[in-house]
């Protein structure tokens, strides 16, 4: 029974891809799926629904982060924070350099702001925009942009993924920023080079647009906008609950908005709830977004999907499957089983967020360590679902900036990473043997 009633799960979730629908509808199903499946298994209505409900309030926490981020990143916006950014970074810029420049600018603003989609939406937009007049290949900038936006998305101390993953292991946030960032120094070196030497051989020509020029039709850039994002870096820095951290930086970002950008106080409500918007069409393509409303659809499958794991657990759907994964971890390593689960939840899941529950609930018993699973997640789950094509971790950023899903396979810092901790893993596993 199990097994069919995950199979009509996967089913419903590949239906919704091939028909272009939202996830939302296959994860609604399967939570129907496995209430029925409880049912079968001898629980009420009430029991199941407790079941669901103990996985939302164990998310509870993220919950309310998420729709503090998208207010956050609507003032950032308006205030002119990621437009400043953008310019005093871009005269640096040269064609040979881009591809490094595009991942670096791309790594930056993701952990500003935590969010891949976020990122694509405005940093990797703005290199799209800039590619073709520096002469160089989409699929090229694709890669460099897939792995940029996910550096921040993976370690950032308002990224939701982190976040997601402190709270399921409960584990403290800036521990585990720390430990991932000494587990992703290599990889993210070698990722550096290897843009580097790409963008050597690639050539290139021209120069980059006047952003400048561009930005300041809107907003008035003086070194004041960069504030909201230096407070969230040094209140990280001295580890600062994170809701506390981005509450501060919104309000340092609200005079700006008032007295910088001369936004009129009765439109702040307006734009926190549903987000920057611009009347200029060429700003709008790189900037519209942020607000409380960009935030209810991921609020939603992070609802829809915590539900799941409570009601796994009370009714061992999932047993299994967790023998399954146990019998791989004898015959190889933890590290092996985790990478195999995350790949194959994220073929299945199509979304970062399931992704990383489900391969939370099939692994947990391989490594007793909090810190140590929360890690293991933050190096495979996380990243490794934006390397399925159909998956909206790789769709949604490579759509929102209009570059090739060709370009996956040089995402490199999203395999680099699962690699360089298996290596490390069998290297111990060699020295203690």
């Amino acid at each position: 029974m199990d097994v069919l009633v995950l199979g009509l799960f996967c089913l419903s979730l590949l239906l919704c891809l091939c028909g272009g629908f939202s996830v939302l509808y296959a994860l609604s199903a399967g939570l129907l799926l496995f209430l029925f499946y409880g049912l079968g298994k001898g629980y009420r209505w009430r029991e199941l629904l407790r079941m669901a409900l103990s996985g939302i309030w164990a998310a509870r926490n993220v919950l309310l982060t998420f729709l503090l981020i998208g207010g956050l990143t609507a003032l950032w916006r308006q205030a002119g924070t990621i437009a400043a950014i953008v310019c005093y970074a871009a005269p640096a810029i040269r064609p040979s350099g881009f591809l490094l420049a595009a991942f670096l600018l791309n790594a930056l603003v993701s952990f500003l702001t935590g969010t891949a989609f976020g990122t694509a939406a405005t940093m990797g937009v703005i290199c799209a925009t800039m590619a073709p007049a520096m002469g160089l290949s989409p699929v090229l900038l694709g890669g460099a942009v897939l792995s940029g936006v996910f550096v921040g998305d993976r370690c950032s101390p308002v990224s939701t993924s982190a976040l997601l993953v402190a709270e399921v292991t409960g584990t403290n946030l800036y521990h585990n920023i720390r430990a991932m960032l000494r587990s992703a120094l290599v990889p993210f070196l070698v990722t550096c080079l290897l843009y580097a030497l790409l963008g050597q051989l690639a050539g290139g020509e021209g120069r980059a647009p006047d952003l400048k020029a561009l930005f300041g039709r809107e907003f008035s850039l003086q070194w004041l906008c960069l504030l909201p994002a230096a407070v969230i870096v040094l209140l990280s820095l001295l580890q600062v609950k994170v809701k506390l951290a981005m509450l501060v930086s919104a309000l340092t970002a609200i005079p700006l908005c008032l007295f910088l950008q001369h936004t009129e106080a009765s439109a702040l409500p307006q734009l926190i709830w549903s987000g920057y918007r611009s009347a200029d069409g060429e700003i709008a393509a790189m900037l519209n977004g942020g607000g409380v409303v960009s935030m209810l659809r991921a609020t939603a499958i992070v609802c829809l999907s915590s539900s799941y794991s409570g009601i796994f657990r009370k009714t061992g759907l999932l047993d299994r499957a967790k023998h399954w994964v146990s019998g791989l971890c004898r015959r190889s390593s933890p590290g092996t089983a985790m990478i195999a689960v995350s790949l194959g939840t994220g073929l299945i899941a199509c979304n970062q967020t399931l992704t990383i529950l489900l391969s939370h609930q099939l692994c947990e018993h391989l490594e007793e360590r909090p810190g140590k699973l929360a890690l293991w997640l933050e190096d495979t789950a996380v990243v490794l679902a934006a390397l399925v094509p159909w998956s909206t971790a790789a769709a949604v950023p490579l759509g929102s900036t209009g570059l090739p899903a060709a370009s996956i396979p040089l995402a490199f810092f999203l395999y680099l990473l699962p690699l360089w901790r298996l290596l490390m893993e069998w290297r111990n596993l060699a020295k203690s043997s």
